[in-house]
């Protein structure tokens, strides 16, 4: 790593940021972590709060912040809800989060001086028509679908990074985060990991949407953290995907996740939502070339941890 000594993690006590925290600390540097917890669980930096080199400020990004701080050298600006679930009753605060907090950390980052990286989306790319999905491709999404929130926050939010990196020079990184998973993740979190394990620990039929058919990659979360902070130690300032190409489809997870668990498969079918996309698959030339990452964890390895802390929440 460059010498990085104080980090500041937007969305910190979330599910990566949470992990992102972690590894930064052990890595030697100070956090600064700025979370509002309006999706994020203080519980997840349980680990580190009592670390000399951690500190938590309970705001909203999207609000003028007074950081206490005589240099800051890097920002991870993760704050935002990120689940389908939350689409609709945080839909403004979703945008806001996207367009102001971005602003604002843009701001704060011309301010120190300071590196920054917005963690986007493979949202950014909508319902693809193009397979696996390179950074060039521009997207089939539609802006005033339930989707559309989180879309156009995150490809307004790479709009503002780059005017900001082509007008005042600033280091910037965009980071087209695919579906990542691992402990610390909301049981009721509304995706399709999360909902699976907790269904398949309370013995209740898991629920599909469609027919099961749907392509996805699963990253785990230290190898995305990893790739994280391999990004904000480059000098890359294009977006990066960081997610795994192995494709698998929903209903072989669910199959995977009975057996782990030792359930025979029961499977509730329900009608696929809006714009619900048929595939997702990175292409992640340029996070090998550029980066050299790759992910690691193979996902039967990720889901048997990842089913270990579900199960030592108590899920009822």
């Amino acid at each position: 790593m460059i010498n990085m000594s104080v980090c500041l993690v937007t969305g910190g006590s979330g599910f990566i940021g949470s992990h992102l925290c972690e590894y930064l600390i052990n890595k030697g540097n100070k956090v600064i972590c700025v979370d509002n917890l309006i999706t994020g669980n203080f519980d997840n930096v349980s680990g580190i709060k009592d670390s000399e080199s951690f500190k938590f400020i309970n705001e909203d990004v999207c609000k003028l912040i007074s950081i206490d701080e005589q240099n800051i050298n890097c920002i991870y600006h993760l704050a935002s809800p990120a689940s389908p679930k939350d689409f609709q009753p945080l839909s403004l605060e979703i945008l806001s989060v996207g367009s102001i907090g971005t602003l604002n950390m843009l701001s704060l980052a011309q301010k120190y001086n300071a590196r920054i990286l917005i963690a986007s989306s493979s949202e950014v790319y909508g319902d693809p028509h193009v397979h696996p999905q390179k950074e060039t491709y521009w997207g089939n999404c539609n802006p005033i679908g339930i989707r559309g929130v989180y879309d156009e926050s995150k490809r307004f939010s790479e709009a503002c990074v780059m005017a900001y990196h082509r007008r005042y020079k600033t280091q910037v990184h965009i980071a087209r985060i695919f579906n990542t998973y691992g402990p610390k993740m909301r049981e009721l979190d509304g995706r399709v990991i999360p909902n699976f394990i907790t269904q398949a620990l309370n013995n209740e039929p898991l629920t599909i949407y469609g027919d099961g058919s749907q392509m996805r990659s699963f990253c785990y979360i230290s190898d995305m953290v990893k790739g994280l902070v391999k990004l904000m130690d480059s000098d890359y300032n294009m977006p990066v995907n960081i997610g795994n190409p192995n494709e698998i489809c929903v209903k072989d997870v669910a199959t995977i996740i009975c057996d782990i668990v030792g359930n025979k498969p029961e499977f509730r079918f329900l009608p696929l939502p809006e714009d619900d996309p048929k595939r997702r698959l990175p292409d992640i030339t340029i996070a090998k070339n550029i980066l050299n990452w790759a992910p690691e964890i193979d996902l039967q390895t990720g889901l048997k941890e990842t089913i270990k802390f579900f199960s030592s929440i108590k899920i009822i």
